[in-house]
């Protein structure tokens, strides 16, 4: 599996799970949902994701 499915799969996790979070524990998680968002939405003009250095240097991927 690539670094970039690693990626996307770990994202669509983090927003799964504060949504859940957020309707069921706490609407605070809802923020985790803006942090993820905005985190890709930098990612895409940077081309640089904090997850990806994260992964590459705990040798999950290449």
């Amino acid at each position: 599996m690539t670094i970039e499915r690693y990626l996307r799969l770990i994202a669509g996790l983090f927003v799964l799970a504060s949504l859940a979070l957020g309707y069921w524990v706490s609407p605070w998680f809802y923020l985790l949902n803006a942090f993820v968002g905005l985190n890709l939405l930098q990612s895409g003009f940077t081309n640089w994701c904090p997850m990806m250095t994260i992964l590459r240097k705990s040798g999950v991927a290449a």
